[in-house]
């Protein structure tokens, strides 16, 4: 099966699984410039939410809301990266990881005013600049999520005024950390903030309106586009863009109408986003799933979210099957006997492969792409010092295989980030649900290396040795 290209045999485990994902000679991953790193975001690593002039942000609002989070986690202290970053670098670097990609807390480094909060921006460049001492690869993406609450209080992504607010905050931070930063996002998952934070109420915000959702989307995207020529002009040497999760949609039968579901499906998790940004203009069969829904925009701000892009971000994790809902929409049919993580998503790579190769014939202007995370949680235990985490060797290895495959039917895929470095807060699931390649003990905050990282570190390793 093609999904089981790179598995060969590893003693330490019980299944077949590929050491160190061991892919075939004339992959892309053996290439130089395919770059490999890790992912985390702000408020899931970093804690440290009262310290150094941080403002309160909507998800420390909203996860100390109860009922809003499992088990009423917060990200109050998460994994303390902020004052144990010096040995989270030590640990990337360790691991021989290319690049490493994170974002920046927006309340962390500006105060209601606007004006620059020193300490936080310290706190970025002590970061960076260590990251680019080691070698390391930067992506910083501007917005994972944690708007300033005053920001929110003044109505948040369905203000336009937010818009404005977040060019004000990109101004600064391109011109503080220039030259330390590869490559910018402006935004992480835009789908997720207009969607689940205001279409149905499971992110923070937690307002539940879709008429919401479809104007918050509109100022989400307007703040990226209004963004993107600050960034160029204040930090030209490096690359911008943006990162958006996708969504594979399957038909649950051969009907018209379950065809007609799938389509829907994928129009408002991919076309509803990538649409305004790669053809100027949001797809209408959006407005058919959801009547009367357009969002309130002014002349020109279609051609401002539709600026050119230097890379476009892919986040992806699993299918949907889906079928009509019996009227104009869509309803999931999950599927039995199918492989799924604790998440309790489907594993599927080919969905990963089917998009981008789908794109890359939608989209003529599709610019280079990363996959800026990809991975799965998995209830991880510490047995006897180690953590042989089978499931995510296996899954990592067929998504990779995936994205191979998409490079050798002709898309431009330049790199791949582990979602995550570490165990982190995991939004509305708290810290039940475990994502790193690098385990996390929440009460000591002991880090252990997984095996899945010790076979990325290994083939890493040997890709260096051979190119």
């Amino acid at each position: 099966m093609a999904n089981d290209a790179f598995a060969v045999s590893d003693a330490r485990s019980p299944h077949p699984l590929a050491d160190p994902f061991s892919p075939p000679a004339d992959s892309a991953l053996w290439r130089k410039n395919f770059l490999l790193g890790a992912a985390t975001a702000s408020y899931q690593i970093e804690g440290a939410v009262d310290e150094d002039g941080r403002l309160p942000s909507i998800w420390d609002t909203f996860s100390a809301t109860p009922g809003k989070v499992l088990a009423g986690d917060t990200g109050a202290v998460a994994c303390d990266h902020y004052h144990r970053w010096e040995a989270d670098i030590d640990m990337l670097v360790s691991l021989g990881l290319e690049g490493y990609r994170l974002s920046i807390a927006w309340p962390r480094v500006m105060d209601a005013a606007g004006s620059p909060n020193r300490k936080g921006l310290d706190f970025y460049k002590r970061l960076l600049n260590r990251l680019k001492e080691k070698g390391i690869t930067t992506f910083v993406t501007l917005y994972h999520w944690d708007l300033p609450q005053h920001l929110e209080d003044r109505g948040g992504w369905l203000n336009r005024n937010t818009a404005y607010r977040f060019v004000d905050y990109a101004d600064l931070m391109s011109r503080e950390l220039a030259g330390t930063v590869d490559a910018w996002a402006t935004l992480n998952e835009p789908w997720c903030s207009a969607y689940l934070g205001y279409g149905n109420g499971l992110h923070a915000p937690g307002l539940a309106d879709v008429c919401f959702a479809t104007q918050a989307m509109h100022h989400l995207l307007l703040a990226h586009g209004l963004a993107m020529p600050v960034l160029r002009a204040n930090d030209p040497a490096s690359q911008k863009g943006i990162v958006a999760n996708i969504g594979r949609g399957t038909p649950n039968s051969d009907s018209a109408a379950d065809q007609r579901a799938a389509h829907l499906f994928e129009v408002q998790h991919n076309a509803w986003i990538l649409d305004p940004l790669l053809k100027g203009a949001y797809p209408q069969d959006l407005f058919e799933l959801w009547p009367g829904t357009e969002p309130l925009m002014l002349d020109g701000d279609m051609q401002t979210i539709s600026a050119s892009l230097d890379f476009l971000g892919i986040n992806y994790y699993f299918r949907t099957n889906v079928a009509s809902d019996g009227a104009h929409g869509f309803r999931d049919v999950p599927l039995e006997g199918v492989e799924r993580t604790q998440m309790g998503w489907e594993v599927y790579p080919d969905g990963l492969r089917d998009l981008l190769t789908g794109f890359n014939r939608t989209y003529r202007n599709l610019p280079p792409i990363y996959i800026t995370e990809n991975g799965m949680a998995s209830d991880d235990k510490v047995i006897d010092g180690h953590v042989d985490d089978t499931q995510r060797i296996s899954f990592l290895k067929r998504h990779l295989a995936a994205v191979d495959r998409a490079i050798k039917a002709g898309v431009d895929i330049r790199g791949y980030f582990l979602w995550s470095l570490m165990d982190n807060f995991e939004w509305a699931f708290g810290y039940e649900r475990r994502f790193g390649v690098v385990h996390v003990d929440y009460s000591t905050q002991k880090r252990t290396v997984k095996r899945s990282a010790e076979l990325v570190a290994k083939f890493l390793k040997e890709r260096k040795a051979q190119v």
